[in-house]
């Protein structure tokens, strides 16, 4: 592994080690990464995988840590973070095309600013533009599956390749890459002409919404579990009455039975023991076993 750092290093790639991952994650709960790579091209991403892949060590890929739950342990080996992958531009014909460490409300607002419409419902959404792929983000009606029509990414050698719909396999909560273990470079979306100021006044509806309903003022990560067909996991927890029920520093919010939040200190073991007591009382109580949507890492 050292001699991986090291080449990395020579080949000017960012490097950094004992990362507090509690700072990466919007839960701000995790250890340390024991590497860290700060990749700033793609062609700098598949140097990454390759001299991992050498090393033999698979690394994981971070991008807004927005729906992650990271172990107090921390992870040793190597961590890729995307966050320097930036590049964002309008491909014409409604198209735009877009890194994976874009944050995904960055890439509304520039749609927005080129008069495409299509994407509001993500407006708000914490992630990546990476993570929304790889999770099939959705909201309010929406889902990346709705305007996706290409992923780059970077396979487990190092070599760039690119999935058109319908090969992304798109679902809830779920693509391709959770089973091919692709990483996901970039993304095209094909959006359709709108006037600016309408596709505007959408995304700060969306927004007023979110800041209403969700505990947007402690740190999280975002809806727990996927909803259960034909219900609300937050509607279920709600009606067992576990709005308030806390473990150490992690607390199912009283604003959203649907999100566990951070109130100050929460371990990742505390936030496991309260998922753990939800999904047994819930069943117990209404039959449905509740399926988290955070990963946990």
């Amino acid at each position: 592994m050292t001699n991986c750092i090291a080449q990395l290093q020579a080949r000017g790639v960012a490097v950094a080690q004992d990362v507090p991952l509690s700072g990466k994650t919007s839960f701000k709960i995790g250890g340390l990464a024991e590497w860290m790579l700060f990749p700033a091209t793609v062609e700098e991403l598949q140097l990454c995988v390759r001299l991992c892949a050498q090393a033999e060590v698979r690394p994981f890929l971070l991008g807004n840590g927005s729906n992650l739950l990271v172990k107090d342990s921390g992870l040793d080996g190597v961590v890729i973070a995307t966050e320097k992958l930036q590049d964002l531009r309008a491909a014409g014909d409604g198209r735009i095309l877009c890194e994976a460490g874009v944050k995904l409300a960055e890439l509304c607002v520039f749609a927005q600013k080129q008069g495409l419409a299509g994407l509001e419902f993500a407006y708000g959404i914490p992630g990546s533009a990476g993570g929304a792929v790889f999770m099939n983000a959705g909201a309010y009606g929406g889902e990346m599956q709705d305007v996706l029509t290409a992923a780059a990414y970077v396979d487990a050698q190092g070599e760039l390749r690119t999935l058109a719909s319908p090969a992304l396999g798109l679902g809830y909560r779920r693509s391709a890459f959770m089973a091919n273990g692709g990483l996901v470079a970039s993304l095209t979306v094909q959006l359709t002409p709108g006037d600016p100021a309408e596709i505007r006044a959408r995304m700060e509806e969306i927004m007023r919404r979110r800041k209403e309903k969700q505990p947007l003022e402690f740190p999280s990560a975002g809806s727990v579990f996927k909803r259960p067909e034909g219900q609300f996991a937050g509607a279920l927890i709600e009606k067992c009455g576990l709005k308030g029920q806390q473990i150490g520093g992690a607390q199912v919010s009283e604003k959203h039975a649907g999100f566990i939040i951070n109130r100050g200190g929460a371990k990742a073991a505390d936030v496991r023991a309260l998922i753990a007591v939800i999904q047994t009382v819930v069943q117990n109580q209404t039959g449905v076993l509740l399926e988290p949507e955070i990963l946990f890492v």
